[in-house]
């Protein structure tokens, strides 16, 4: 399975750092391939290490404002002209999505493919990885835009909400939660 990560590109604490590494071994040691920003730097460095390190591929989809921290030794590297086809290309190389901790390019990414979930336009699973309680009130605005009438479909079938790394691989290999 070819697994879409959005996550930060940022140097974050151990507290996210080490259940994205977790998550990469995961991805690695289950005969997966990594679709994802191809930043060799921060998160995006953490989990593209863990994942090749597993034995897993890295399909890197970077843009060409960010092509200097571009990955080297991907097994794949694609340079986007900008963040709109970027987002495109990831989705399009993708099985499945999860969603990781991050920052507004994370939020943009994630509300694009639930956007394509909502209307129909993809039916590939989304998983929003809540790595110490990142995505809380996340989750809570997403409860309620359901309970309010705000989504036309039911959340369930958006997404599922993942608090740890062997919950996400299970879900994405199995379709169900271990909840």
């Amino acid at each position: 399975m070819r697994i879409c990560v959005f996550l930060s590109a940022a140097d974050l604490d151990d507290r996210y750092t080490r259940p994205a590494r977790d998550f990469a071994e995961l991805i690695g040691k289950g005969g997966h391939s990594l679709v994802w920003g191809g930043s060799n730097v921060g998160l995006m460095k953490v989990v593209a290490d863990g994942v090749q390190e597993a034995g897993g591929k890295l399909i890197g989809i970077s843009v060409e404002f960010l092509a200097n921290k571009a990955r080297p030794g991907a097994d794949e590297m694609v340079i986007a002209a900008d963040l709109a086809e970027r987002k495109r290309l990831l989705l399009e190389r993708a099985d499945a999505v999860v969603i990781m901790v991050g920052g507004t390019g994370t939020l943009d990414e994630a509300t694009e493919i639930l956007e394509l979930k909502k209307h129909g336009r993809t039916d590939k699973p989304v998983v929003l990885l809540n790595t110490a309680g990142f995505y809380d009130g996340l989750k809570q605005q997403f409860h309620r835009m359901e309970a309010e009438g705000f989504l036309p479909r039911p959340l369930a079938e958006l997404m599922f909400f993942a608090e740890d790394p062997a919950e996400a691989i299970t879900y994405l290999e199995t379709g169900r939660g271990t909840r």
